[in-house]
């Protein structure tokens, strides 16, 4: 038996924090920080396994070493999609983004 498949059909922790996020009015901004978080460890990982130092990613992306810091900072999510592809196009990767139905919902 799958302990995680019988944990998931009884644990609704989840649930009460989307609830929690919903309530506070916070939840887009959360998933924004998320998504943001994985996007820029992503990148740094990117960076590192081609030993690429910032001041020569930022010279690539002809931008500032403080706009790179920008980018890789976590909590920081204003920063735009063109930057963030560049930035992957720069490491010889690309962003996927998709839009999906949110599970749940009720109509």
């Amino acid at each position: 038996m799958n302990s995680n498949k019988h944990w998931k059909s009884t644990d609704r922790s989840g649930s009460s924090f989307n609830s929690f996020l919903e309530q506070e009015e916070i939840r887009e901004e959360v998933e924004a920080v998320a998504i943001k978080r994985v996007l820029a460890w992503q990148l740094s990982q990117a960076m590192q396994e081609q030993q690429k130092t910032k001041q020569a990613m930022a010279k690539q992306l002809h931008t500032s070493r403080s706009q790179l810091d920008r980018l890789l900072d976590p909590q920081n999510v204003s920063v735009t999609l063109d930057t963030i592809t560049r930035a992957a196009k720069a490491l010889g990767k690309r962003v996927i983004i998709r839009v999906a139905d949110v599970k749940g919902k009720r109509a």
